[in-house]
């Protein structure tokens, strides 16, 4: 039987719809909405068009939403400035700068310099810092990893005790994912396992997986007989191998594929995701759940 796949797509529409009530019901009780500002330096084409789909995601659950776009020549000394700016405005609950900076500007100064507590990306140092303690210290997860958490919680999937490898160390998604399952609670106590490319025999390592989460960027990577049958396979992995011609616009479209050999992984997996349409449309919905937690934190509601 194949598996079930679990779908991003879906649940992005899922959580969007509950925002969009929570904010609805915040703004007639306190009179005020989340507020998310996002920073883009330059005219970076893949920048735009991702700095696009967070203003619309933004206005669709009913934020208020700022776009502050900046020239490729920005000082790093301005660029501070306005996040300090930012940072001290009572309406906005989230900054984002958008990555890649400028080669001039030093992208870890900016991260930094924006307020711990309006992060809602979940980089800052103190923000890590609240993650690794878990519990009520953690305010914004990073919001890729959450994504995953967020969807097995969703798919059913039983995580307390189950035996979760990660296969990547990123910052970015490794080694948080790895932190956030293994905390006490709700869609985590598990027992986890981080492997990578210095480890040896990632095979027999996935093998034992109930739960397996791949985030090496590594285009069919996970074979189908490392998959022990029945697990949830979550693959994080976007990969470009290659263009098609699409048969709505007749334009090139880039062809997708995840790390996992997912036509023969389904056959196998009780369940999984798909690349696209799995992991990736999270990303943006969990920023937006982060930037709503923001408000609540400063209302003293969440």
């Amino acid at each position: 039987m194949a598996a079930k796949l679990i779908k991003g797509t879906d649940i992005r529409e899922q959580i969007l719809e509950e925002i969009t009530a929570e904010v609805k019901q915040i703004k007639e009780k306190h009179g005020v909405v989340p507020g998310l500002v996002t920073i883009l330096v330059g005219e970076n084409p893949a920048s735009i068009s991702y700095v696009t789909l967070k203003i619309q995601t933004a206005h669709r659950v009913g934020f208020k939403e700022i776009q502050d776009s900046q020239s490729v020549d920005i000082t790093e000394e301005q660029l501070l400035a306005l996040i300090d700016k930012y940072n001290k405005d009572d309406s906005i609950n989230g900054i984002l700068v958008q990555l890649p900076l400028p080669k001039h500007i030093d992208e870890k100064k900016v991260l930094n310099a924006i307020d711990p507590d309006k992060d809602v990306d979940g980089f800052h140092p103190v923000n890590v810092g609240r993650l690794m303690i878990g519990g009520k210290e953690v305010k914004f997860p990073p919001c890729t990893p959450a994504g995953i958490q967020e969807m097995i919680v969703r798919a059913g999937v039983e995580t307390s005790g189950a035996e979760v490898v990660v296969v990547g160390r990123s910052n970015i998604v490794g080694k948080p994912i790895a932190n956030m399952m293994l905390q006490k609670g709700k869609g985590a106590n598990s027992t986890v396992t981080i492997v990578h490319t210095g480890t040896k025999d990632l095979a027999s390592h996935c093998q034992r997986a109930d739960i397996l989460i791949v985030a090496a960027g590594v285009p069919g990577l996970v074979k189908p007989e490392w998959i022990k049958p029945g697990a949830c396979v979550i693959d994080v992995g976007v990969n470009r191998v290659g263009e098609k011609i699409s048969e709505k616009t007749g334009k090139p479209i880039a062809i997708l594929r995840g790390d996992v050999d997912f036509d023969a992984a389904k056959e196998i997996a009780g369940s999984i995701t798909p690349v696209p349409g799995g992991v990736g449309p999270m990303t943006i919905t969990m920023l937006m759940l982060n930037t709503l937690k923001s408000l609540k934190f400063k209302l003293g509601i969440a």
